[in-house]
């Protein structure tokens, strides 16, 4: 697992984007998903970035990125809401396993963000643990409403900037992480028709970094 020590966050999300560029253009190289591959990761992993996606089935982090066996740490939620298992699993990732990357993973025609349009612009409502989900993206939706917003993308964006900010203000690991420069937290956004990942927000990546 030599490729992935010591990966500095920049190096890491050069490689993420690396890899969803051949992912979009069609030549994937579909590295480390060999047999010997997996027997190099059974002792233990080192993956080089945390994926905190959304649940979708169109949103599948090592296709999408073209990454392999022990590369991503995968956490998904239905609209990447937060939650303690969530701050856990990547404060896990982070401290024990040294990923120097964190991407909080969105997309367009989001499910969990149009669900929460509707229950705030008509006052629908959902039954069992959905309306938690619901309730958990409403700060988001909130946001958008009140800066104006009226197209979906604007409000998948602003929902990806509340959950990189949502993770950093309660993980206080995570934050000391970033400020010390040994991780970097970005935000993306998954284009579904061309496959596509758009930076959004990016802490602890300057500005230079964001190709």
């Amino acid at each position: 697992m030599t490729e992935i020590q010591n990966l500095t966050p920049h190096d890491a999300f050069e490689m993420l984007l690396a890899g969803n560029k051949r992912f979009v253009a069609g030549v994937p190289e579909h590295p480390n998903q060999d047999a010997a591959r997996r027997a190099q990761t059974a002792p233990g992993q080192n993956p080089f970035a945390v994926m905190f996606g959304c649940s979708d089935s169109r949103l599948a982090a090592e296709i999408v990125f073209d990454r392999g066996l022990g590369d991503l740490f995968v956490v998904r939620t239905a609209g990447h809401v937060v939650g303690a298992e969530v701050l856990g699993s990547i404060e896990y990732a982070v401290q024990v396993l040294g990923s120097p990357l964190v991407v909080v993973l969105g997309h367009d025609a989001c499910g969990a963000v149009a669900a929460t349009r509707a229950a705030v612009q008509e006052g629908t409502t959902a039954g069992g643990y959905v309306r938690d989900v619901i309730e958990r993206v409403t700060p988001s939706v909130l946001a958008s409403h009140a800066a104006g917003h009226t197209e979906d993308a604007d409000f998948i964006t602003e929902h990806i900037k509340h959950t990189v900010d949502l993770l950093l203000d309660r993980s206080r690991l995570l934050a000391e992480a970033v400020e010390s420069g040994r991780v970097a937290v970005v935000g993306l956004s998954y284009r579904l028709a061309d496959g596509t990942a758009h930076v959004v927000t990016a802490r602890g990546v300057g500005p230079a970094h964001l190709s």
